[in-house]
């Protein structure tokens, strides 16, 4: 069995991943929004609203969002929510391979609309919902991560466990306090995280002998090169051998390896960068890889 990852989640690879949702998102690639439209459509008139039309929904959403046509990306992302919770009248969420995907970029979508067109508090109540409803699956990550984008900058930093870690074991967050922080959310999977290390690197280089700690989490997947699937100690093994491989100028920063630290920072996005603040609350949250000079922007502010 193989798996794939994709927009954060790591789903089943098989035949039925490509059809009408690759036509919707190449339609979109080249900005020909009508053509995806019709493209569903006629998918619609010949399978239904099943689970991959629905996914392919969602794109039309996110498309609308790029746009910043706000009210079309709402309403995109409301029709995916209706159709996907008639859909889950038969099946679990997680048991299906376009429905988490379908459904968080549906939350992502109408949050995000919401704020930027000055709804904020309609975003937030909208994605406190989602938790509550599907805080137990797949895409509880990407709600919280949308959650965050919106309220985290100002709280406390939530508690790391390292109950697990590569190499030495991290210290906690809350021994750290008195000096900023930054947390490198990464998976063993992910090029954009490789990216960013040497970016992570050059900080470090510049900024560790004036304070600034470093704390890189990880967590497991289910599976190691290839695709191939594997019990958590190979795993272990196969993430270990990644950090020395691709991150060794990090060498010595705390890795701890938990499931639960990428749910409360909402980093369905890998890599995630945040910053915390000397009094130990977050200043900076940011999903996605960073260029050098914005992170080290930010770095600054919370060295002040």
């Amino acid at each position: 069995m193989k798996w794939r990852v994709f927009l954060g989640l790591v789903v089943l690879s098989t035949a039925a991943a490509a059809g009408i949702v690759d036509d919707v998102r190449e339609a979109i690639a080249v900005n020909n929004l009508p053509a995806a439209q019709a493209e569903l459509t006629a998918y619609k008139a010949q399978h239904g609203a099943d689970a991959e039309y629905v996914e392919g929904l969602s794109w039309l959403g996110r498309a609308a969002l790029k746009a910043q046509q706000y009210e079309p990306a709402i309403d995109y992302a409301k029709q995916t929510q209706t159709l996907s919770a008639g859909l889950l009248k038969s099946r679990k969420l997680d048991a299906d391979e376009h429905l988490p995907i379908a459904l968080g970029a549906a939350y992502e979508v109408e949050a995000q609309a919401l704020a930027a067109s000055g709804r904020k508090p309609q975003a937030v109540a909208l994605l406190r919902a989602g938790l509550q409803k599907y805080g137990e699956t797949s895409i509880r990550t990407r709600i919280q991560k949308n959650l965050n984008m919106l309220m985290f900058v100002g709280q406390t930093a939530p508690t790391i466990k390292e109950d697990e870690w590569v190499g030495a074991k991290p210290p906690a967050l809350t021994e750290m306090k008195g000096s900023p922080v930054l947390l490198f959310f990464w998976a063993h999977w992910c090029v954009d995280c490789k990216g960013e290390a040497p970016i992570l690197a050059k900080l470090r280089s510049e900024y560790e002998m004036k304070g600034l700690r470093f704390m890189a989490p990880t967590k497991r997947y289910g599976y190691v090169a290839h695709g191939d699937e594997a019990p958590p100690s190979t795993e272990n093994a196969y993430i270990q051998g990644v950090w020395q491989q691709y991150y060794a100028p990090l060498a010595g920063v705390p890795v701890p390896m938990n499931k639960s630290n990428f749910d409360v920072y909402g980093a369905s996005t890998t890599p995630t960068l945040v910053l915390v603040d000397k009094a130990g609350k977050i200043a900076f949250y940011h999903p996605g890889a960073l260029p050098y000079e914005e992170l080290r922007a930010a770095v600054d502010k919370v060295m002040q």
